[in-house]
């Protein structure tokens, strides 16, 4: 894996060079759902990833967030999200990275991941360990919810939001704290790293975790989907912990919406049919615009 490491971090470097550049300048921005953007640095980024993997290893396929599936003669694949945390960097936020991890035989064994704007790379090979900057890495030690800090993400399916909501609600109590960074695979690597000590999310996609989700093992962590079980990356849900704190986290993500957990009810959340209404300008400290009679 010597060569392929070499060339993925390399490649990682390389678009996160151009994501650093282009970072706070104005972003033509396109919409691949309700919410979901893309921009044209996202796209740039893949493009100068794509180049250089193939490149080395032409005959390797590969499965990227914009470019879609690209089958190869072997059995490896390349899994690429060239900007994990668009909306963070259209918006101007600092937190986004580039994620790169090689699958052989569906079992993903090399994991980059790149944060240009704090110059930090995260890479593990399986069975290799995992580390930052070139430094080895450990998950924290802490076992019991009440102390651990979490992070997590809300999905762009507004369909998807109230059972979100509902998972945010009881973890905001269970917990010392939550976050929410707007980027899984920095999440997943956060973790790794000890700087929070859990992960949990649904609506993720397998370029979104499939790196981090390495480097976590390899640190010493442990992931699985919401109910404990093995990480499928097709199965849209993770967590992501250390492993003596993450029978606590999926006995909440695998607990039943409407179990009573510590004595609290679940929560209900309306679902809004329809365009908000329009603000009456005549309303007390009403913000919408008076218009002369």
């Amino acid at each position: 894996m010597a060569r392929e490491l070499e060339v993925a971090v390399a490649a990682a470097t390389a678009a996160g060079e151009i994501l650093r550049s282009n970072f706070g300048r104005e972003q033509v921005v396109r919409y691949k759902g309700e919410v979901d953007v893309v921009t044209e640095v996202d796209e740039q980024a893949e493009r100068k990833i794509g180049g250089m993997l193939r490149e080395a290893f032409p005959e390797y396929g590969m499965l990227a967030e914009e470019g879609g599936a690209r089958e190869g003669g072997g059995e490896h694949r390349w899994i690429v999200d060239p900007l994990d945390g668009t909306s963070n960097f259209a918006h101007g936020l600092p937190v986004f990275c580039v994620s790169i991890a090689l699958e052989r035989a569906g079992e993903v064994v090399l994991g980059v991941v790149h944060d240009p704007m704090r110059e930090e790379i995260f890479v593990a090979e399986r069975g290799g360990g995992a580390t930052l900057d070139g430094r080895p890495i450990r998950v924290s030690e802490t076992d019991e919810l009440i102390r651990a800090l979490l992070v997590t993400g809300l999905p762009y399916d507004r369909d998807a939001m109230p059972a979100a909501l509902d998972l945010l609600s009881r973890f905001a109590v269970l917990t010392q704290g939550l976050r929410g960074l707007g980027s899984a695979a920095l999440d997943v690597c956060y973790v790794a790293a000890g700087r929070v000590d859990g992960y949990y999310e649904r609506g993720v996609r397998p370029w979104d975790v499939a790196a981090g989700a390495l480097i976590l093992e390899e640190a010493g962590g442990t992931v699985t989907n919401f109910r404990g079980e093995k990480l499928d990356l097709q199965g849209l849900e993770i967590v992501a912990s250390n492993t003596a704190l993450h029978p606590s986290i999926v006995d909440v993500t695998g607990a039943d919406p409407a179990e009573d957990l510590l004595g609290l009810p679940a929560p209900s959340f309306p679902r809004r049919v329809g365009p908000p209404p329009a603000p009456d300008p005549t309303a007390p400290n009403s913000t919408a615009p008076k218009h002369p009679s």
